[in-house]
């Protein structure tokens, strides 16, 4: 389990900094709040991805389990 955790740490520092975009909108109209993250398609399709990926991971680390 420690194998995998650390090889999914790795990889995510690895993919980072491909998937930070800037872009205009933090702190403007809006300021600064979390309902910019759900509502801006850059931050719902990396937290999107990010749910995803964790809820495979957890499912697959039961499955062994069992």
């Amino acid at each position: 389990m420690k194998k995998i955790a650390t090889t999914l740490c790795f990889l995510l520092m690895l993919i980072l900094p491909l998937i930070t975009i800037a872009h205009p909108g933090h702190g403007e109209s809006e300021g600064y709040t979390i309902i910019h993250y759900f509502t801006e398609p850059m931050h719902a399709i990396i937290t999107l991805g990010s749910f995803v990926i964790v809820f495979a991971a957890l499912r697959l680390m039961r499955k062994k389990h069992s």
